[in-house]
């Protein structure tokens, strides 16, 4: 008796999605896994639409077997036992050479809107429009009533009196709630894609990784340019934005040790001199009664503005002068050029 081996046969599309996949694995240098396990198939259909017609053929969307996809990676020479803690449930996988943080964070700005369920949380506030609600008038308006809905009946039909807010964002929606929204055609629930992770040449991109704070990381760059601008500063590296600030520094502390040594050239005489006046003058007002017993006398506050007012007005009469001097030796020549001829 003889026993015969039965191979079970592989079925030829799973081969072809095997290959297919396998191919664009080689071909793009990103994948990204995406969770589909609490997504409706007709709002999946209307994400992948706004996708691809954000991306254009920069992306390829294949919904595949885990069995499948990790057999492709394989195929592919890629090893796929780093991405195997992500391929449970039912998965999309985006093939792209789109910067994977990029990619995720147009991912997360992309969604779809169902129709709410009772017990579902609204997500964000849910408005019931003022106008006309097709309804006839009956037992809705007393459901109306019970969500305080303010309406008329105008025409034959219940009409919604002004614009109304029946649900904040948290709010658990009620069965009539729910009944009502459906009713007019209002989905108030948003269904977006949840990336699980990225894989880029060789690297897995945990999604809690993905999306970037955008606003906090330009804070970090910006606090970071800062802090080298700083060290730049004080250790005076030659480059020419930092010199720009290091030169006028460096000048101002070597006032300042110039001042305290008592050390004068002539470029920084007006300043150290300066310097010593005020802080003379800052000890004899210290002294009070005492330095005019001394014989010293204090500008006060005071009498300082009045002063440096009163010397403006001398050297605002002394250009006028030299104005009126001017004038009269042009005059004087055009009287003798009238005069002589030439």
């Amino acid at each position: 008796m003889s026993v015969k081996a039965h191979t079970r046969r592989i079925p030829e599309w799973k081969v072809r999605e095997v290959e297919e996949l396998a191919e664009l694995a080689r071909k793009y240098s990103v994948i990204a896994i995406v969770d589909l396990s609490n997504t409706p198939t007709a709002q999946l259909q209307r994400i992948r639409r706004k996708i691809e017609r954000k991306f254009g053929d920069k992306v390829v969307l294949r919904v595949a077997k885990n069995t499948l996809f990790k057999l492709a990676l394989k195929k592919a020479g890629i090893d796929p036992s780093p991405l195997e803690p992500y391929l449970t449930g039912t998965n999309m996988f985006i093939f792209t050479n789109v910067n994977p943080f990029e990619l995720a964070l147009a991912i997360d700005k992309i969604y779809a809107t169902k129709p709410a369920k009772p017990g579902d949380v609204a997500p964000t506030e849910i408005v019931l429009p003022a106008g006309d609600t097709g309804f006839k008038p009956g037992p809705i308006m007393s459901v109306f009533g019970k969500l305080r809905v303010p309406i008329r009946v105008q025409g034959g039909t219940i009409w919604i009196a002004k614009d109304t807010k029946v649900a904040k964002p948290g709010d658990t929606i009620s069965p009539e709630l729910a009944s009502i929204l459906q009713k007019l055609g209002i989905e108030p629930i948003i269904v977006k894609l949840k990336i699980k992770a990225a894989y880029e040449d060789g690297v897995v991109i945990p999604a809690d990784k993905l999306i970037l704070d955008l606003e906090a990381y330009r804070h970090d760059v910006a606090q970071a340019h800062l802090a080298a601008l700083m060290v730049g500063v004080e250790i005076a590296y030659p480059e020419p934005k930092v010199l720009e600030l290091a030169i006028p520094i460096a000048v101002r502390r070597a006032l300042a040790v110039a001042a305290e040594a008592g050390y004068v050239t002539p470029d920084n005489a007006e300043y150290v001199i300066g310097l010593a006046v005020a802080r003379a003058m800052a000890v004899a007002a210290a002294l009070g009664d005492t330095a005019k017993e001394l014989g010293i006398e204090v500008q006060t506050a005071a009498a300082a503005p009045a002063a440096a007012e009163e010397k403006k007005e001398e050297e605002e009469g002394e250009e006028k002068e030299e104005e009126k001097k001017e004038v009269s030796e042009e005059q004087l020549a055009a009287g003798l050029e009238s005069l002589f001829g030439f």
